[in-house]
């Protein structure tokens, strides 16, 4: 069976009509159930969506990375998913409204049902929150916020505007255009991934210090992403939208990537470990310490084994990218992996003991996955699949075309 055979269409076209409704479904059911969980258990549903939330937000900003790295390093492979990277980067608008919950959340909430338990707590009481409080405060906290989803809604919506006007115009124009966005707005997105990191997760023990979050939640980031692109990839391959533009090397070249971030994710994760507890500080240490007790110490190992040694051994031989029986449930399970490694950021603040699953965690995942699905189907079915007049797309689909000198040649 040859390479190739394995991540295209031997199966026949697939028809999702049967799941087209399941995005709504999902969204509605979710939602209703988030409503009532925020009246009668208002704890337990701040922290179950701050995790789904957080899950959700970094396929967004992976996508974002993905789409500037593309324009930057000007990789031909990148072409046929750009569109999907696009699109999914633009949902930071729409991640934006369903931040209201955690807003007003700091908004309204009393003490008890605080998601962010520094907000009620007399700065001139707690010297770790002092010193921190030009940041740690119920107003900043919110202009930040906005600032934010305001950096990534128009970093997205220009790469993708400049992207869909080259498909009218087929100018050379909007791909320097789009370098040059890149060139700028990977500053930009460094800083505001970090931020969102910092005040979303890690103020959530506003104690502690860590100079690698940002970098830690990062390489998650990216790391899931490229799971659910080989998904994507996969799915409209299997539909038809991208089968003309889809190589075997596209597929190879993102499981390379895949397995790259895996080891990048490993390194930044015991990097951050092994120099915190190298320097022995309690207001660092504390941190891994709560992580230890209970049945946490078992979540922790099996993000050990999950999250790197699985797909690190899985995805070795340099033919194993290629092997849909073996690729597909790797990308699943980076879902489950990166989920509980927020999971392990998050819950042990309302858990201190261990992992204690609660409906409210597939309510909130529920909804958030299935508005942001209705939207990316919106996105998808009003333009076109693939990008159709991108300088490299000939070269993406194998075609060779010659330089227009060669058609005059010099007398």
């Amino acid at each position: 069976m040859t390479a190739q055979h394995n991540t295209s269409g031997g199966a026949g076209r697939l028809d999702l009509a049967r799941w087209q409704k399941l995005p709504l479904i999902l969204a509605a059911a979710g939602g209703l159930l988030c409503l009532a969980g925020a009246f009668l258990a208002p704890r337990q549903f701040g922290y179950s969506y701050l995790t789904a939330f957080v899950f959700f937000l970094s396929v967004c900003l992976g996508a974002l990375f993905l789409v500037i790295m593309h324009h930057l390093f000007d990789t031909q492979w990148m072409v046929p998913l750009r569109r999907v990277w696009e699109h999914i980067a633009f949902l930071t608008p729409v991640m934006a409204l369903l931040f209201v919950p955690i807003a007003l959340n700091a908004l309204l909430a009393g003490p008890d049902n605080l998601i962010y338990r520094w907000m009620a707590i007399d700065p001139h009481q707690d010297h770790a929150l002092h010193v921190k409080q030009v940041l740690f405060n119920k107003p900043m906290f919110l202009i930040v916020a906005g600032l934010l989803f305001g950096a990534w809604a128009a970093l997205t919506y220009g790469l993708r505007r400049q992207s869909l006007t080259q498909d009218r115009t087929g100018a050379a124009a909007q791909t320097i255009w789009m370098r040059r966005l890149s060139a700028g707005g990977i500053f930009v997105f460094a800083i505001t991934l970090t931020l969102g990191s910092i005040y979303w997760i890690k103020s959530l023990e506003h104690q502690w210090f860590s100079t690698m979050f940002g970098v830690y939640y990062f390489a998650g980031s990216v790391w899931v992403t490229l799971a659910t692109t080989y998904v994507l990839a996969l799915v409209l391959q299997r539909t038809g939208h991208l089968e003309p533009i889809l190589r075997a090397k596209t597929f190879h070249d993102l499981g390379v990537l895949f397995f790259a971030f895996t080891v990048f994710y490993a390194y930044i994760t015991f990097s951050q470990y092994f120099l915190i507890w190298n320097a022995a500080l309690p207001e660092e240490t504390f941190w891994y310490v709560k992580r230890e007790q209970g049945a946490w110490f078992w979540v922790g190992m099996v993000i050990i084994f999950g999250h790197f040694f699985l797909p690190f051994l899985a995805m070795l031989r340099i033919d194993a990218k290629l092997h849909l029986p073996l690729m597909a449930p790797l990308c699943v399970w980076a879902w489950l992996m990166h989920y509980v490694d927020m999971t392990f950021c998050i819950k042990p603040l309302i858990n201190p003991h261990g992992p204690s699953p609660h409906w409210l965690d597939l309510a909130a995942l529920a909804f958030i996955g299935g508005v942001l699905a209705l939207v990316f189907i919106r996105y998808f079915k009003a333009h076109a699949p693939y990008p159709q007049r991108d300088p490299r797309i000939a070269e993406t689909m194998g075609v060779y075309v010659p330089p227009a000198a060669a058609h005059h040649p010099a007398k």
